[in-house]
């Protein structure tokens, strides 16, 4: 692929192998350890050693060595299989992004940092030096401030998704002392979303992002099963659903999305089920076992749905208004490679057609007719037809929205109001990859990026969004991965083969690269989300020149 000079990609694991020169008693004790000769590793490249019976990831950059912790915090990735650019460091899976020199998180969807280790070279052989504690872990949690009481002012945060737990973390982690109230209606902390579906069989517990403990530990006070119902801009007051109110300083909006409601006949029957929350995931797991499940819409939560029931229920069939799953955002090449992947494992689908009614028995819904008439039999509904900005509570006020109900923010997560931010999936933002043109991206890399911002802005430090929506969806086992906003998309170009699942695929507007998607092609999606993260543009020649088997190797420039 002849991409813009001045990029670097990943190299193949090196695990090299030295004993320890030293090692101490406890894990506060430091293990110092040779790990490969200095000719061993050339510029650019990323390596896994070993100190101590513990990876380590050793990078070389302009000819000076780091190490820091091997694996991704967020979903335990291996980094040596990542992309390097300068000292910017890209998960292979999921877009995450450390500096090498400080370990520092410079990218979400990870929340945490990397251990970084010392390194020496001595007469030709390089060591690492570490303590035992540190290399037990690759995760490593930012120092915070403490709360001051002598401080008054107050940051109200509304939601309790990873918009609401990033922006109250990097405050802290920005120094800030005040009150931080996060208020959510959800009766829990801040959970993994993305694997409501995925890992449906999963406690509530077990998808926490952070234990209530963990908050409370940083002075982040979290009131669950609060709702807000209004808000007074001028009073800078939020009122709640029990009655009550909170004064703030700052107030950030953060209160995501939720399902588009079925209006066909019979859309209130039971077990025609949304799936949002924890309770949700659990219910729609207990009433699908052994019976017939019809799933509304191919979007990403109903096809994750379909491929996690398939072998669950008696029988799983989908109903789609477009030709292929995820027509309108990986385009029907994907959509025909995803759907095929779970027709071969049972799934049922009717493909350009709607649903039109829902019957049932004793108030239980029994069978879904669609347009051609055509009975399914259906014990179960899920439905995965759209999400909508959580913002009803704002009708009336002066806050700008725009038709759907999304918030108008700028790069900053400034809203017309001041002292009031947003984001995350309630709100409506300029896009780079689309000229700045304004649009909603319900992913959870975008939404934690929106909170950092906001809170940085709150700290008035003038901080703009810089960032390349990255994402992905895991369907029996494969995950396709998608950087980028391909929105308005007009052309495509596919390298690879889309009938052996492994291929990359381009998405081109106005004649270059605004997103890219693939599967079994890791790392090339984080490599091209660099690419577009320095501004460099991806034409479609260049598109059509990639050979996804021969990874250029990255020099800077």
């Amino acid at each position: 692929m002849s991409l813009p000079s001045g990029d670097t990609a990943r190299t193949d694991t090196s695990p090299f192998r030295h004993p320890p020169m030293a090692t101490g008693k406890d894990g506060n004790d430091t293990i110092t350890a040779e790990v490969c000769n200095e000719a061993d590793i050339g510029d650019g490249e990323l390596c896994e050693v070993m100190v101590a019976g513990h990876p380590v990831l050793l990078v070389r950059n302009k000819k000076e060595f780091s190490a820091l912790g091997s694996r991704c915090p967020h979903y335990g990735a291996p980094l040596s299989k990542g992309v390097l650019r300068g000292h910017r460091l890209r998960c292979p899976w999921h877009g995450a992004c450390f500096n090498i020199k400080t370990g520092d998180i410079e990218e979400y969807p990870s929340l945490d940092c990397l251990p970084c280790f010392k390194v020496t070279v001595e007469q030709g052989k390089v060591f690492v030096t570490a303590k035992k504690k540190d290399l037990e872990s690759s995760v490593r949690v930012k120092d915070t401030s403490k709360r001051c009481l002598l401080n008054p002012n107050t940051v109200l945060l509304l939601g309790g998704g990873v918009a609401a737990l990033v922006c109250a973390e990097t405050l802290r982690q920005e120094g800030f002392t005040g009150r931080i109230i996060m208020a959510t209606k959800e009766k829990h902390a801040p959970y993994d979303k993305s694997k409501l579906i995925k890992e449906m069989t999963m406690k509530a517990e077990d998808l926490y992002l952070r234990k209530p403990e963990f908050l409370s530990a940083r002075d982040i006070e979290l009131w669950t099963e609060k709702e807000a119902v209004s808000v007074d801009f001028q009073k800078q007051k939020v009122h709640f659903k029990d009655g009550s109110s909170q004064k703030y300083n700052q107030l950030l909006i953060a209160t995501g999305s939720h399902s588009s409601s079925l209006k066909v006949p019979g859309a209130d029957l039971q077990n025609v089920c949304h799936l949002q929350t924890p309770e949700d995931s659990s219910k729609i797991l207990e009433l699908a076992a052994g019976r017939n499940v019809v799933v509304v819409g191919a979007s990403f939560i109903g096809m994750e749905a379909a491929a996690f029931l398939s072998d669950k229920a008696a029988a799983v069939s989908v109903v789609e208004k477009d030709e292929f799953p995820f027509q309108k955002t990986l385009g029907p090449q994907v959509g025909g490679v995803c759907m095929k992947m779970l027709q071969n494992n049972g799934v049922k689908f009717y493909t350009k057609t709607e649903l039109c009614e829902l019957k049932g028995k004793d108030g239980k819904v029994t069978e879904a007719i669609i347009a051609s008439g055509k009975k399914i039999p259906a014990d179960v509904v899920v439905l995965g037809i759209g999400a909508l900005p959580s913002s009803e509570f704002l009708k009336g006020t002066s806050i700008a929205r725009d038709s759907s109900g999304a918030i108008l923010v700028d790069l900053c997560m400034q809203t017309n109001i001041p002292n009031v931010f947003a984001a995350g999936d309630v709100v409506s933002f300029p896009v780079a990859l689309l000229d700045g043109e304004r649009s909603s991206i319900h992913h959870q890399q975008v939404a934690e990026a929106h909170g950092s911002i906001a809170a940085l802005n709150m700290l008035k430090k003038q901080k703009a969004l810089h960032t390349v929506p990255f994402f992905w969806t895991t369907m029996l086992g494969k995950s396709i991965h998608y950087a980028g906003c391909g929105k308005g998309f007009t052309d495509t170009v596919v390298k690879g083969s889309l009938e052996q699942q492994k291929f990359l695929i381009f998405y081109i507007r106005d004649g270059f690269v605004t997103a890219a998607a693939s599967l079994n092609c890791d790392p090339m999606v984080s490599l091209i989300a660099e690419v577009l993260y320095s501004g460099k543009r991806i034409s479609k020649e260049e598109a059509e020149a990639c050979d996804i088997n021969q990874i250029p190797l990255l020099t800077e420039t």
